[in-house]
């Protein structure tokens, strides 16, 4: 119980950065895990797995504000990724789901190396 209490308030504390770094990890963590259910030939919780997933990608595409230009590309990208995931889901595809997994993690380090940029410019 104490580790969910923390987890709930570090999602209230943290920053819009921050959340969407833990909104990439989270779709990373539920893409492998569907990917091991499939494996596994689970295909409930690989399901369920994808489809949490492809709400996380969902998520990241609200959030974006679509008065830049780069937002727009990373809605198209964010598009593709859950056109997949829905595929992989669909055909219990692992291929699908590496590929997808490749491009958030991308994804992800990018946001993370900006996000330490940002840190040592507001020093």
């Amino acid at each position: 119980a104490a580790v969910m209490q923390y987890q709930q308030n570090s999602v209230f504390t943290a920053s819009p950065e921050e959340l969407t770094l833990m909104l990439y990890n989270g779709a990373i963590k539920f893409i492998k895990q569907g990917k091991y259910f499939i494996e596994q030939n689970d295909i409930e919780k690989a399901n369920l797995n994808l489809i949490k997933a492809q709400n996380i990608i969902t998520e990241l595409m609200s959030t974006l504000d679509m008065q830049y230009e780069i937002s727009h590309n990373l809605f198209s990208l964010y598009e593709y990724m859950h056109r997949r995931l829905v595929e992989a889901n669909a055909k219990k595809d692992t291929d699908i789901t590496d590929e997808v997994c490749g491009f958030v993690e991308q994804l992800r380090d990018t946001w993370a190396e900006a996000m330490k940029i940002a840190k040592k410019q507001m020093r």
